[in-house]
C-alpha cells in the first residue's frame, strides 16, 4: 500500500440516544393528543356542549298576534300588521365607520349622534336602532347588510278610525300593551300570550337554525265592541263641526241603543290622531263622555218632576205662579229667563222654568228628590268597563237647607258625566227601567230595574216632547219625520274662585221617537264663545242632526209623517 494512501473513516449512524428521545417525544405528543381528545370527547363533552350553546343557542319570544277590535258591524277599528324593526350589536357595527353612516342614513340620524349612540352601549350584544320600520326604511336597511345590524319582525297596531274614534278605542305602546280605552280596558284577552323557541346564532346575532319550538303563540281574542261606525262618524262630524263653530273648549256626545243599552257612538273633542301621538295633549287623549263630571243643569229637571210627583207632593196638571220671573231661597235668588207668570208641571219643564221647578222641589220631602236621583244613577260608575270612568260627585245625605234642595233641584250641587245621564234618560224612554251600559255587542238586552213608575215615565215623556215642539226650550233638536222628546241645560261652570260669569255647558239629551224610542243621545259643548251659549242654541242642532242621520242608518220607521188626503176619483157610469 502507498505511503500516500490514506484510511477511510468509519460511516457510522448518529448516536442511539438521538433516536430515542426523538421516539419519545412523537409518543408523548401522540399520547397527550390522545389524552386531549379524551378529555374533549368524552371526560368534559358535556361541559363544553354547554359553553358551546351558550355562546350559540339562544331562546327567543315569539310575539303574538293582538286580537282585533270591530264595531259591531265587524267593521275593524284597531288591528295589528306585522313589521321589522332594526337592532345592532353595537361593538360590530362600530368596527366598520362606513357602514355606521349608511345605517345613519337611512334612519335619517347623524353619523356622530348614532356612532355616540353605540359607543354608549358598546358592551352589549343587542341595542334596539329603531322599532316599527316602514316598509320601504326596512328594505333599505336590510339591502345594507350592515355588520352586526339585524331586522326582526314585531307587530305594530293600526286604527282605520284615526281620531274619529281615538279616545274610545284607545291605543298600546310600541311593545304592544293597552294604554288608554278599549285597549286597555280589555288588554288581557286582547293581548293573548307570546311564544318560545330555541334558535342557533352566528356570531353575528344571525339566526341560522331553529331548534326547539318551547311554546306556541297564542293569539289574542277579538273585541266586538257595540259601537256603530256610520253613527260614530256622523257625531264625530257634527261636535267637531259644533265646538269649532262656536269657538268652544271642547265636547261630548253619547248614542245609545235605548232597548239594550249598548254604546253605538262616544267621541270627544278635542281628539288626536293615535298614528301619531307625539306633542299629543293630555285633553286631546281624555274621553270627555266618561272622565268629565260636571254640573248637568236643567236636564236634571225631569228628575225632580218625577220626584214631586211620585211622592204626591204635587199633582199632575197642577199649576206654579213663576211672576215676576225670581223668587228668593235663603240669601239667594233664583232667577227665570223670562217671566213666565202662571205655568203648568209640563209649562215649567217647557219653559226650563228655575222658578217652577223650585217651588215643587221645596214642596217634596228631601229624602224623596235625593232617593230618585239616586236609583236614577247619579253618583255612581255605569259600568261600561272603560278604566278612565268617573262616578261623578252625589250628595251622601238628603239636602236639608232650603238653598241645597233648591240648587239640587235645577242641577247645581252635583256632577254626572255625559254617559251617566244618557243613561238616565233612557231610564225615561224604556217606561222606567235603567239598564247596564255596555260598549261590546250583546245578543239580548241585559235585565234592567225597575226605578220609576212606568206611568209616571210615559208622563213624563209627554212633558219633553213639549220642550221640543213651538214655544220649548228644545225647538232646534226637532227632525223632520219623528217624534223628539229632551231637554236643554246651560249652567255655569264652576272653579277654584266660584262660577264663571260667562263659562258655560251647553247641554241637551233626549230620544227618538218618542212614541217608542230607540236611541237616547247625550250632547255638551263646553265654553261655547259668541252670543249663542245655551243648550238649545248650540247643542240641540247636533242632536238633531245626529240623531236623525242614525234613525235612518237603522232604518228605524218614522212616527210623525203629515197625514196625507186620499184622493176620491168618481168614476163615470160606463167607464
Amino acid at each position: 500500500m502507498s505511503r500516500n494512501t490514506r484510511r477511510q473513516p468509519a460511516l457510522n449512524g448518529p448516536p442511539r440516544w438521538r433516536l430515542y428521545s426523538v421516539v419519545a417525544v412523537m409518543a408523548i405528543a401522540a399520547g397527550a393528543v390522545i389524552l386531549r381528545a379524551l378529555d374533549l370527547q368524552v371526560i368534559n363533552s358535556e361541559f363544553l356542549r354547554d359553553e358551546a350553546d351558550a355562546r350559540h343557542l339562544r331562546t327567543v319570544s315569539m310575539p303574538a298576534h293582538r286580537g282585533v277590535i270591530t264595531d259591531r258591524n265587524g267593521e275593524p277599528l284597531a288591528i295589528s300588521s306585522p313589521v321589522k324593526s332594526a337592532w345592532a350589536n353595537p361593538g360590530e357595527l362600530l368596527e366598520d365607520g362606513a357602514a355606521v353612516a349608511a345605517v345613519a342614513e337611512v334612519l335619517e340620524r347623524s353619523p356622530a349622534e348614532l356612532r355616540d349612540f353605540l359607543k354608549a352601549r358598546e358592551g352589549r350584544h343587542f341595542v334596539y336602532l329603531r322599532r316599527h320600520l316602514s316598509p320601504q326604511v326596512a328594505t333599505r336597511m336590510r339591502e345594507l347588510d350592515a355588520p352586526g345590524v339585524q331586522l326582526q319582525q314585531e307587530f305594530r297596531r293600526f286604527y282605520p278610525a284615526g281620531e274619529v274614534a281615538a279616545q274610545l278605542v284607545g291605543f298600546t305602546d310600541i311593545d304592544g300593551q293597552g294604554l288608554a280605552g278599549v285597549e286597555r280596558a280589555f288588554e288581557d284577552p286582547l293581548s293573548g300570550r307570546s311564544g318560545a323557541k330555541r334558535v342557533i346564532r352566528d356570531p353575528f346575532g344571525r339566526t341560522i337554525e331553529d331548534v326547539e319550538l318551547l311554546r306556541e303563540p297564542r293569539p289574542g281574542e277579538d273585541v266586538h265592541l257595540s259601537l256603530d261606525r256610520r253613527i260614530q262618524y256622523v257625531a264625530y262630524r257634527e261636535l267637531k263641526r259644533a265646538v269649532r263653530g262656536h269657538d268652544a273648549e271642547g265636547g261630548a256626545a253619547v248614542v245609545l241603543d235605548a232597548t239594550s243599552g249598548e254604546v253605538l257612538a262616544m267621541v270627544s273633542q278635542p281628539s288626536f290622531n293615535p298614528h301619531r301621538r307625539a306633542g299629543v295633549e293630555p285633553e286631546q287623549r281624555r274621553n270627555r263622555a266618561v272622565s268629565w263630571a260636571q254640573e248637568p243643569g236643567s236636564v236634571i229637571k225631569p228628575f225632580t218632576i218625577a220626584a214631586a210627583l211620585s211622592s204626591g207632593a204635587v199633582r199632575s196638571g197642577q199649576a206654579f205662579d213663576t211672576a215676576p220671573g225670581t223668587m228668593r231661597v235663603g240669601r239667594h235668588t233664583v232667577r227665570d229667563f223670562l217671566d213666565y207668570g202662571e205655568l203648568d208641571i209640563a209649562g215649567v219643564l217647557q219653559k226650563s222654568s228655575n222658578v217652577g221647578t223650585v217651588k215643587m222641589a221645596l214642596e217634596t220631602e228631601p229624602r224623596a228628590l235625593w232617593n230618585t236621583l239616586e236609583d236614577i244613577g247619579f253618583g255612581e260608575r255605569t259600568r261600561s268597563g272603560l278604566r278612565d270612568e268617573v262616578a261623578g260627585q252625589f250628595l251622601p245625605a238628603p239636602p236639608r237647607g232650603d238653598v241645597q234642595r233648591a240648587t239640587l233641584s235645577y242641577g247645581y250641587g252635583v256632577t254626572a258625566t255625559p254617559l251617566q245621564l244618557a243613561r238616565a234618560y233612557a231610564a225615561l224612554a224604556r217606561d222606567g227601567v235603567i239598564r247596564p251600559i255596555s260598549i261590546q255587542a250583546v245578543e239580548e238586552p241585559p235585565e234592567g230595574r225597575q226605578v220609576l213608575d212606568p206611568e209616571l215615565a210615559a208622563e213624563i215623556r209627554g212633558m219633553l216632547e213639549a220642550v221640543v215642539e213651538p214655544g220649548g226650550t228644545g225647538t232646534r233638536a226637532a227632525i223632520s219625520g219623528y217624534r223628539v222628546a229632551g231637554k236643554t241645560g246651560t249652567v255655569l261652570k264652576s272653579g277654584p274662585s266660584g262660577y264663571a260669569e260667562e263659562d258655560y255647558l251647553a247641554s241637551f239629551i233626549g230620544f227618538a221617537p218618542a212614541s217608542d224610542p230607540r236611541l237616547v243621545m247625550a250632547v255638551t259643548i263646553d265654553q261655547p264663545r259668541g252670543d249663542l251659549y245655551y243648550g238649545g242654541q248650540v247643542a240641540a242642532p247636533v242632536f238633531s242632526r245626529v240623531m236623525g242621520n242614525a234613525l235612518r242608518m237603522l232604518n228605524v220607521p218614522p212616527d210623525d209623517l203629515p197625514e196625507l188626503e186620499v184622493p176620491v176619483v168618481a168614476e163615470r157610469e160606463g167607464s
